[in-house]
C-alpha cells in the first residue's frame, strides 16, 4: 500500500505504511522512515509528478535546484537523496490516483546516497556507492520502442550474457559520478545547475562536481528516503531488496 497526499501545490507525499511526511516550517519537511527488518520496503518520497504524465513533467535544461538537507545518520541501509529525474523505472498503472506511465531510459541530475549493496552505475571506473553527485544521460526513446529489449530481460538471469548487455548499455546510457566529501548529517546547502552543456554540483557554493553530461527532456524533482538496494555489478550481477534498517530521516528546507 502507498498512501499519496498532497503537501504544496506542486508537492505530493508518498509513503509506504509507518513513514511518515511532516511539514516543520512553511518550505521543511520531515521524511521518517520506521526501522524493521530485511524484506519489507519502508520508504517516504516528496516529488512533483506523481499524478502527471512525463509529457507534463514540469523542469527541462536549463534550471536549478538549491535546497537545504540533513539526515539522521552517516550509515543509513538503503538510499536517499534529491534532485531532477524522469522516473525510469515506473510501471504505475494509475493506481492510487498516479499516473500510468511505462518504463524509460534514465534521464537524471541528483545528489544520491545508497548504501552497499547498491550499485547505481553502467561503469566500472566511477564511484556507484556511498553520498554521490551523479548524472545519466539517455536518448528519449519512446516507451513502445523500448518493448522488444523486454525480451531480453530473461537474459540478465546468465551472467555472461548480462555483462555483455552491460556493456552495451553503456553506448546507449551515460552516466558519471563522483563521491561527495560532506557531513551530510549537518545541515548544508546543496544546489544543482543545469545549462545545455553541463551539469554543475555545488555545497555550500563550493564547486564538487561539473560534468558534460546533462539529462534529456523533461524531468520531475524528486527527494526521497527509503531502505532499498538494487545492483548490476561489473560481474554481471543483477540483484534488488529492501535491507534491515534503523529509524531513519531526512530534513529538507526549500
Amino acid at each position: 500500500m502507498i498512501f499519496v497526499d498532497q503537501v504544496h501545490p506542486e508537492l505530493h507525499a508518498r509513503h509506504t505504511p509507518g513513514a511518515t511526511i511532516e511539514e516543520l516550517t512553511p518550505g521543511g519537511y520531515r521524511l521518517t522512515i520506521p526501522g524493521g527488518l530485511a524484506g519489507t520496503y519502508r520508504w517516504a518520497q516528496l516529488d512533483d509528478y506523481a499524478q502527471i504524465q512525463r509529457r507534463q513533467f514540469r523542469w527541462k535544461t536549463p534550471c536549478s535546484l538549491e535546497i537545504k538537507a540533513r539526515v539522521s545518520i552517516k550509515n543509513l541501509p538503503g538510499t536517499w537523496g534529491f534532485g531532477f529525474w524522469n522516473d525510469p523505472f515506473s510501471a504505475n498503472q494509475g493506481l492510487g490516483g498516479m499516473a500510468r506511465r511505462l518504463p524509460v531510459l534514465p534521464n537524471t541530475a541528483w545528489y544520491f546516497y545508497g548504501s552497499p549493496p547498491n550499485y547505481l552505475s553502467l561503469r566500472d571506473d566511477i564511484p556507484a556507492q556511498g553520498f554521490l553527485a551523479a548524472v545519466f544521460s539517455s536518448p528519449p526513446i519512446p516507451p513502445p520502442l523500448l518493448t522488444p529489449g523486454l525480451l531480453a530481460l530473461p537474459l540478465l538471469a546468465l551472467r555472461p550474457t548480462a555483462r555483455l548487455i552491460r556493456r552495451l548499455a553503456r553506448s546507449i546510457v551515460k552516466d558519471d559520478a563522483v563521491a561527495v566529501k560532506t557531513d551530510f548529517t549537518q545541515w548544508q546547502t546543496y544546489r544543482i545547475d543545469l545549462t545545455p552543456r553541463a551539469s554543475r554540483f555545488t555545497i555550500n557554493g563550493n564547486l564538487v562536481f561539473e560534468v558534460a553530461c546533462v539529462p534529456n527532456g523533461l524531468l520531475g524533482l524528486v527527494l526521497w528516503i527509503d531502505n532499498q538496494f538494487a545492483a548490476f555489478t561489473p560481474d554481471g550481477r543483477l540483484k534488488s531488496g529492501a535491507l534491515p534498517n534503523p529509524p531513519a530521516w531526512i530534513e529538507i528546507k526549500f
